[in-house]
């Protein structure tokens, strides 16, 4: 199985510079003005044209908007120094939603991009997510 992530964004220059100056992404492959295919994460991510105002899906009444909103799905970058990836992230655009946490597995920064998507930067220390992890069975 493949993941491919998909991120609506009105205006997709705007995008194209917030991804890639923020996380130092490349554009792989451009589909004509309605979206574009992100390198340089360990999925691909698609920047898709989605216009404000429009239908989020066929089957309910919302509409998208862009600005901030809560979603339960976000993407999460896991960096090697939090601070030097926020001061990029912030420089292109991002807004940052509280201070930075420390846990036993990291650092966590919570912000928001341009078109009001949650994200967060995450730097795991020691053993990551293996500090806090219990055996599954």
């Amino acid at each position: 199985m493949e993941l491919l992530a998909n991120i609506d964004v009105e205006d997709l220059e705007k995008g194209i510079a917030f991804y890639t100056r923020a996380f130092g992404l490349k554009v792989g492959r451009r589909f004509g003005a309605e979206g574009a295919e992100l390198l340089g994460s360990s999925s691909p991510i698609y920047l898709l044209v989605k216009p404000a105002g429009t239908p989020a899906a066929k089957t309910i009444l919302q509409k998208r908007e862009y600005r901030r909103h809560w979603t339960p799905v976000h993407l999460d970058f896991v960096v090697t120094e939090l601070d030097v990836a926020l001061r990029a992230a912030i420089g292109a655009g991002a807004v940052l939603e509280g201070e930075v946490e420390t846990h036993r597995w990291g650092k966590i920064a919570h912000l928001a991009d341009p078109f009001g998507h949650g994200i967060c930067l995450l730097q795991f220390l020691g053993k990551g997510y293996d500090e806090i992890a219990t055996s599954s069975g």
